[in-house]
């Protein structure tokens, strides 16, 4: 089940089922509401978006309204999660997935996001999407690319080939809008050659792991995995949750991975990541790429969890979103 794509005069709702829009500043969303108008969407927040508690989030029942009223309003086209954070997991077992079924609408979110987004996949059918936050818009320099596949995956339906950004950046740019730090851009990684075409699953591998034996993990039969990895944990941590993906039963059937680019802060380049791959005899015979414009560095692309992707020796393309 795939929702109406947006156009000019979409209606986007903006809601923090994880952390508040309270810790997001007067600049950054002074620009997020101006990059929005000039794709002519407009704009609305949901009523318990700025509660803050002692975590910088709010209750799970006002998490919960704000999800449930964004779905059942008619008026509302598409849902932006503010930011992500670490306890959007505490929803799940609370949503109306029949709602939502019931008043398909496009989600977009990363990170942290990834929880809700593959359970309503899970539950409902719906396709959900990884990509950029309210917050993410707020970004003054170095978004174009973000923008540009925003647009391709949320208001066209095309297919469309992935391209690598020419530079992206991992510098704190909310805390200096002015002076970024750009690196260039080496590319995609083609670790294992293929080709391959399936349904595209994932998001932060961490967050997909901790869905594992739930009711809200979703299918990975036939499917072609997007994975990245927050630095907030160290190399190991992406070693063991991988390798635990790895043993998931229907694991075998996977068709390929894309990963991620990594933040510097984990120091997985090339060679460590080639070297840590080749520990598994799981992957061994999938097309594996990496380095791709997604995860926590900018700028980043919008995928589908849910949609469909083609692999063909190096390249990317979406083909049903």
């Amino acid at each position: 089940m795939i929702a109406k794509k947006l156009k000019k005069g979409s209606h986007v709702r903006v809601i923090a089922p994880a952390r508040s829009l309270g810790i997001v500043s007067e600049n950054c969303r002074k620009i997020a509401d101006k990059r929005l108008a000039e794709m002519g969407l407009r704009v609305s927040f949901g009523r318990h978006a700025e509660e803050m508690d002692g975590v910088a989030s709010s209750s799970v029942a006002s998490r919960l309204e704000d999800l449930h009223e964004a779905f059942a309003d008619k008026t509302v086209d598409g849902i932006l999660t503010v930011i992500g954070g670490f306890n959007s997991i505490e929803l799940l077992s609370g949503i109306d997935y029949r709602l939502i079924a019931d008043n398909p609408k496009i989600l977009c979110g990363f990170s942290d996001i990834t929880g809700l987004a593959n359970a309503i996949y899970a539950k409902t059918g719906l396709v959900t999407y990884s990509g950029p936050h309210y917050s993410t818009f707020g970004m003054l320099k170095g978004n174009e690319y973000t923008l540009e596949y925003f647009k391709k995956c949320l208001f066209q339906s095309e297919s469309f080939e992935l391209h690598p950004a020419a530079e992206w950046s991992d510098d704190p740019w909310y805390l200096d809008q002015e002076n970024r730090k750009f690196i260039k851009n080496d590319g995609y990684w083609e670790i294992a050659s293929g080709a391959a075409e399936g349904r595209l699953v994932g998001g932060n591998l961490g967050l997909l792991d901790e869905l594992k034996g739930t009711p809200y993990f979703p299918d990975i039969k036939d499917s072609i995995l997007f994975l990245e990895h927050c630095a907030e944990n160290e190399v190991w941590t992406f070693n063991r949750n991988l390798q635990a993906l790895c043993l998931h039963p229907d694991f075998a059937s996977v068709r390929a991975i894309v990963f991620g680019r990594f933040e510097p802060e984990n120091q997985i380049d090339r060679s460590k990541l080639e070297q840590i791959l080749s520990t598994k005899k799981e992957l061994v015979g999938k097309p594996i790429i990496a380095n791709v414009d997604f995860g926590h560095t900018t700028p980043i692309i919008t995928f589908p969890i849910g949609g469909s992707c083609r692999i063909d020796n190096g390249r990317i393309e979406l083909t049903a979103f």
